[in-house]
């Protein structure tokens, strides 16, 4: 079986490790950044291409190199028609959520956010649309309510490269099952950059204590603003600190052992931040 993989990050040099193991790598596509892929493509004297495959570019590269399968994994560009149809039997990608609910970028993050308590990956034919092709297999993963947004990528760490051998065994087998994404069921969830991080101490309290364990280390990080300066947070705590309801919410009530904080809903505890400044009881942080 040849196999063409499009892959990016750190998830896929994990996983892009496991299938060069056991099975013949003919390409890859990257990006640019994704240097510890194109490492491994260096070391394996695998043919790889960098960047932006779309307007014929990343065809052009693969256009003489057979492959029966193309897989996708984390990778960070949208393909056309032409890299779609290269394969001889089968392309498909991984996505990390149970499509269609959730697609676009960053769905494990956003699960979180929403207070999910089960997400999993999709195994999925690619089509023109953003994971919108029909489903080949899933697996259900759970969400811990401590449970971060890197320590669920690493559940996912772990399922995807099983998941992508379910795929060939089905596709060897000729028992490959193609189920359709319901329509009415689908939710779309976009592109999250740094600044998209800012935390809202209007919100109740659980949707901030999400927000802020999605986002926690070693990810960019939620954060606020407080006498001009930047405070990232990683670790919120329920506390049972009392307040006024009329006090303006994100005031610090308290600042031993760790600051408090007022919400609508009941008072957070920072257990860890990124930054050590002065802080005083009154500050707000917005």
């Amino acid at each position: 079986m040849k196999i063409g993989i499009l892959t990016s990050g750190y998830l896929g040099v994990y996983i892009l490790g496991e299938i060069l193991s056991n099975f013949d790598v003919k390409f890859v596509l990257t990006d640019s950044n994704s240097h510890s892929i194109l490492s491994l493509c260096e070391d394996n004297k695998i043919p790889y291409f960098k960047g932006n495959p779309r307007n014929g570019v990343g065809y052009d590269f693969i256009e003489k190199i057979e492959v029966d399968i193309i897989a996708s994994i984390n990778y960070l560009f949208l393909i056309e028609k032409d890299i779609i149809q290269h394969s001889k039997q089968l392309t498909f990608n991984i996505h990390g959520s149970l499509l269609p609910k959730y697609r676009g970028r960053s769905p494990h993050v956003w699960a979180i956010i929403n207070n999910e308590k089960v997400t999993g990956i999709t195994a999925h034919v690619i089509d023109e649309g953003c994971d919108t092709g029909d489903i080949i297999s899933q697996i259900k993963i759970p969400i811990s309510e401590i449970e971060t947004g890197a320590e669920l990528l690493n559940k996912f760490k772990i399922e995807y490269y099983n998941l992508i051998l379910g795929v060939f065994k089905k596709l060897n087998s000729g028992k490959l099952e193609l189920i359709k994404q319901d329509e009415q069921l689908s939710t779309y969830f976009g592109k999250r950059t740094p600044e998209d991080g800012r935390i809202n101490w209007n919100w109740q309290k659980h949707r901030i204590s999400n927000w802020i364990r999605a986002q926690a280390y070693p990810y960019p990080g939620a954060f606020s603003y407080v006498n001009n300066q930047k405070l990232i947070i990683d670790k919120v705590d329920d506390c049972s600190y009392g307040f006024r309801f009329d006090i303006e919410n994100g005031t610090v009530l308290a600042l031993i052992p760790n600051i408090v904080v007022k919400t609508p809903n009941g008072a957070l505890e920072i257990k860890k931040s990124r930054q050590k400044f002065t802080i005083e009881i009154g500050d707000i942080l917005i």
